[in-house]
């Protein structure tokens, strides 16, 4: 399935792909849908990476070897040999390739080829969209050590799609006390709630702000996570956090920029 244009999507029959050295071929069993997808369909890029040919869209992914292997995939390949990768911040590494974006095809295909460095055998006890789910999983573990929550801490997450509920849960395990969330979408917010934020709020305009403070005694929240790539989720985490506490952006803008 290769976008060829804004909200062009077109599906081709093409040749298996062949291994490089170093790659294992795959057949692709589950894909997540990710917001940046949904850039690149609507926008045709993202940032200064603007589509150049036809793109297979798709880094949320899992599938299994010809050897039946059964695999969830890290979808960023580093160079490995920068000094940001050998001082072990491959996530930073200025020649990463990542699949569905820019020129590198992504996993919305039946067959593909990997780094074979970049297979992580998942149990059978999971199940293939549970592996595609990991790498989601992965960026909010990461947005929740960014923000080292402390027993007993009250913690605002600003935009409740898969990731930011995946953080409700994660601050929940680990000691917060108190978690508040809001979402522009009805779904959301009560799925925030089943997952255990003690209050979950329809975004409008900015007046969550008062209801926020209001649960907190006017004090604010020790950590809010921003996690809707939305300049009025900024700022309503910047608006609910209290001094000398901390905001985590989370989310991808739409813009180039952000500002609070």
């Amino acid at each position: 399935l290769r976008l060829h244009a804004r909200s062009d999507l077109r599906l081709h029959d093409e040749p298996d792909p062949l291994p490089n050295a170093g790659e294992i071929k795959l057949q692709v069993k589950a894909v997540g849908i990710c917001g940046s997808d949904l850039h690149w369909f609507e926008a045709g890029g993202i940032g200064d990476a603007q589509l150049e040919h036809p793109l297979v869209l798709g880094h949320e992914f899992a599938g299994v070897t010809g050897s039946g292997l059964r695999v969830a995939v890290d979808p960023a390949i580093p160079c490995r040999q920068c000094e940001l990768c050998q001082h072990g911040h491959p996530n930073l590494c200025k020649r990463v390739i990542l699949a569905g974006h820019g020129t590198q095809d992504g996993a919305l295909r039946e067959r593909m080829a990997w780094d074979e460095n970049n297979l992580f055998p998942i149990p059978d006890s999971l199940t293939y969209a549970d592996g595609a789910m990991l790498e989601p999983l992965g960026v909010a573990i990461h947005a929740v050590d960014l923000a080292h929550i402390k027993a007993g801490m009250t913690v605002g997450v600003f935009g409740c799609g898969p990731i930011g509920l995946l953080i409700v849960q994660l601050v929940r395990l680990s000691g917060a006390t108190t978690i508040l969330a809001t979402d522009k979408l009805a779904h959301r917010v009560d799925a925030a709630k089943a997952l255990g934020a003690a209050k979950a709020i329809l975004a409008e305009d900015g007046s969550e702000v008062q209801e926020i403070m209001a649960a907190t005694g006017w004090r604010g929240v020790d950590v809010a996570f921003e996690v809707a790539g939305d300049q009025g989720a900024v700022e309503t985490s910047f608006a609910a956090v209290l001094p000398g506490g901390k905001v985590i952006l989370v989310g991808i803008p739409t813009g180039d920029r952000t500002s609070f």
